[in-house]
């Protein structure tokens, strides 16, 4: 259903910080802000500024948050490594987003039943990865190759943590995923 790192080749935080530091992260980079655009396009398509989101691992250069914020939304940052504020993970939002984010989930099932338990009624969460498919030669794919990329997700396993987790409904666009509450 999905492609897990096996448990004794997880990176530390430490190598996990280390990598993400070589990002270019850049909000200004108007490539990288194509990029994201998927999700942007979602909010600003189906939330209003007065509603609260959160930026689920939003790294050290949160690129949609400082698009969204150009549009009068505030989103709030939660990372473990750059904007570790657990506090956040103790309110309701009415939308998150996790760009290039769940592959690095260590326990993805936890992690999606916190966000579960996190987000509003009628609330969406926006996930954007690149989802294996058969039609790609394993082998030779660029995604497996981040050592930080620990779960590959396949549409099974979307379709199955749709349903594990009670969501209404789930879309995958391509590699924009969401998830309705």
């Amino acid at each position: 259903m999905g492609i897990f790192r096996p448990l004794d080749l997880l990176p530390t935080l430490e190598a996990e910080k280390a990598r993400y530091e070589t990002h270019n992260n850049d909000i200004e980079n108007e490539r990288y802000q194509q990029f994201v655009s998927p999700i942007t396009n979602a909010i600003l398509e189906n939330h209003e500024p007065s509603e609260l989101g959160l930026d689920f691992g939003a790294g050290s250069g949160p690129v949609i948050t400082s698009m969204l914020e150009k549009s009068g939304y505030k989103p709030l940052l939660y990372d473990p490594i750059f904007h570790n504020f657990p506090e956040l993970l103790e309110r309701e939002y009415d939308y998150i987003f996790a760009c290039e984010v769940i592959e690095h989930l260590h326990n993805p099932h936890e992690e999606f039943k916190r966000l579960m338990n996190i987000l509003k009624p009628k609330g969406k969460i926006y996930c954007m990865t690149h989802i294996y498919e058969d039609s790609i030669d394993f082998d030779k794919w660029y995604y497996k190759n981040d050592f930080t990329h620990v779960f590959i997700y396949t549409k099974e396993t979307i379709h199955w943590i749709a349903a594990e987790f009670g969501f209404s409904k789930v879309k995958i666009d391509n590699r924009l995923i969401t998830f309705w509450k």
